[in-house]
Order: C-alpha cells, then structure tokens, then sequence
C-alpha cells in the first residue's frame, strides 16, 4: 500500500500523542518548539515522522520496517517543502552521528559535530564560508582582537561595562548579539538597544545575528536524553563553530565574558569555553578567554534575569539604577503600555453592581431591601 503523508499541527493533540509515542518508540522525545510535524502512515499505521521549527527540521524517525525503501529521502523532500512554505530556505537539522550518511543523500552538508553523538548539518556545502567571507571584509588592524557574544536581554549597565572594559584591552573589538525569538524582548528592539548603549565606544563593531552564533534555545534536546550530556553538545557545537568559522575571519585573538555568580549551567559554559576555545586540537588558532568581574549594584551583580523580573514587578526606579538610559526608556513605555492596558481592561469590565441579574433570578429571601448609592 502506498504511503500517505500528513501534515499535522501542534494543536491537533490527538495526533501529537500518537507521535509523541512513536517517537518514544525510537529512542526519542518530543522536541515542544516544532510548529508542524509531516507523518508518513502505511496501513494506518504510522512509520516515519518528522517536524519544523523555525529553520530546524527536528524529531525525524522512520521504522525499522520501512529503512531502505528511499523514504528517508521522500520525508525530508516533502519537510524541506514545508519549510520554504512557511519562508524559511537556509536549513538546519540536528541529528544523530549514526543518520549523517542518510541526510548527505538529501543535500544536507556537516558544518560541526560531537563524534558518536550528534552533527549539524545545513542544506548548503558553502553558506558557511561564504558568511566568514562576509565577516572577513570588516577586518580590523592590530595584534589583539577581541569577541563578545551576549544576548542583551535587555541590555544593562553590566553588559556595557563588560564591553567598555573589552573595548579597553583591545585594539578592535566586535560584538555579536545571539539572533533568537525565543527572548523575552524582540532581536531588533535589543540590537538597538545595544546600539545606543555603546555608541560613544570607537574601537567597536556590533555585528548583526547570525543563526551561526547556535543559541541554547533551539539547541534540541530530544534525543539526548541526558540534560548534562545535551549542554556539553551544545557548548561543543557553538564554539567549534565560533572557533573554527568566525573567529579565524575576524582575526580573533581573544573573546570575553562576564563572571557568572547565578545560573550554574552558564558558568559551566564558560568553564567548558576555556577548553574549547584556547586547546591545540582543534584545525584553527587558539582563543585565549578573558573572564570580567561583574559589575555590582548594592553588592549584587547587575543581571538581565534581575531587570526582567523587576519589569515584572513594575519596579522601575530600581531598572533606572541597572540600565543605561535608553534601555530605561524603552522598559518605561512597556510599563505605561502594561498600565494602559490594565486600565483598559477594568474600564471595559463589568462591576458588579452593573453586572446584569441572572434570568429567572429572584431575590434572596429575607435580604435587606438596596440602598441608594446616591445617599452615599
């Protein structure tokens, strides 16, 4: 019988769960950031899947029963399909080291890899190389250059200082600001943010997001099943990239980052950095990592976390104390928008006293007869 393909929409959870356990069958999880899932049923029954997200084809699997049969190729035909539907053309995929061979044959190409447990592979042999051209065309003179990757959510008196203190050891200094939508503010509201926060900064290039600066956001997880062992791959994987692609085309000497008091998992990182970036294995020249003293408010390290959950809060005389000026603004307009909004929403709402009476209600026995709120 002739296979039947299907595309199926996250909120279909009918179809979610029968996928959820097909996956599980084969060794994986499902990955909670795929949009829309292709399946392939012979029979009614289901025997091979896989799903988009974003740019990143995710969660395929196909039976055992059904290997070989060149449905491997039909599926990631029909998924690439679906992704320059949905405007989406540079393609990434995670995979198992084992399945590298099986998407080579569908025009997929390794850029970096953890041996034996997973490789990224992009539908081009030369997009990479041809964006460290690019980046090798705003090439900076001098014997120390240094690097910044920050996320900027938003941007604080902490992240400007970091990069002030960079700019300061370094004859050139460039910036790259992680391109996710997965931030709690939008990619071009905090590259503007930036922008202003570090204007008055002379030996200092920001360089636009690039989907090669791999955030831990979309980095999947499905089928590694230990968290440990997912965060080593992810470290693996961005700083080969940073090291082997990026940094080379700038003439990278040096990258820098902020000590990290709070989160384990990002202190891990920049541990695992030191490593990565400055061992002799690897086919490129070393990194050596410069690790800054945070700056502190009040003994504390200022902290993008502590700005979001103050916004949260409403606190904004405390924001002013933590952000440079134009961040303050703009967290101030989110402010007066949330505060219009709510007053909105109480304005628009019935009060209970105008609140219409349920049909068919009579009063409450005994109750005492309504005052005039006019007397009041």
């Amino acid at each position: 019988m002739d296979a039947v393909f299907s595309r199926i929409n996250r909120s279909d959870h009918q179809q979610i769960a029968e996928i959820t356990r097909f996956l599980r069958a084969n060794d994986l999880n499902i990955d909670t950031t795929v949009d829309v899932f292709i399946t392939v049923s012979r029979n009614e029954k289901l025997v091979a899947c896989g799903g988009i997200a974003g740019n990143i084809i995710k969660c395929v699997a196909i039976s055992e029963e059904v290997r070989g049969e060149g449905l491997a190729l039909t599926l990631a035909t029909e998924l690439v399909n679906l992704a320059y539907e949905r405007h989406h053309s540079h393609l990434f995929i995670y995979t198992k080291t084992k399945n590298e061979s099986l998407f080579k044959n569908c025009g997929f190409y390794p850029i970096a890899d953890v041996p034996g447990i997973v490789v990224l592979m992009e539908n081009s042999a030369c997009r990479l190389q041809r964006y460290a051209k690019q980046l090798s065309q705003l090439r900076q003179p001098g014997q120390k250059i240094g690097s910044i990757v920050m996320n900027a959510n938003p941007f604080t008196r902490g992240h400007q200082y970091l990069v002030r203190q960079a700019a300061a050891q370094c004859d050139w200094l460039h910036l790259f600001l992680v391109k996710e939508d997965n931030s709690r503010f939008p990619y071009e509201d905090r590259l503007q943010l930036v922008l202003s926060g570090t204007q008055d900064i002379a030996n200092l290039t920001v360089h636009p997001g690039s989907e090669y600066m791999i955030s831990r956001a979309t980095f999947p997880c499905y089928f590694i099943k230990d968290q440990g062992v997912a965060d080593d791959c992810y470290t693996e994987i961005d700083l080969k990239i940073f090291r082997q692609y990026l940094a080379p085309a700038l003439g990278v000497t040096h990258r820098f980052v902020g000590t990290e008091p709070f989160c384990t998992v990002t202190a891990k990182y920049n541990h695992d950095m030191g490593y990565w970036l400055e061992t002799p294995s690897l086919p490129s020249p070393p990194i050596s990592l410069v690790e800054i003293e945070r700056l502190k408010y009040q003994n504390t390290a200022i902290s993008a976390s502590w700005v979001r959950k103050l916004l949260a809060q409403g606190d904004a005389d405390t924001i002013r104390k933590l952000v440079p000026p134009a961040t303050c603004h703009y967290l101030q307009r989110l402010l007066a928008q949330r505060a219009q909004k709510t007053a909105n929403a109480e304005k628009n709402a019935p009060s209970a006293k105008n609140a219409s009476p349920a049909k068919n209600a009579s009063p409450a026995k005994n109750a005492p007869p309504e005052k005039n709120p006019a007397l009041f």
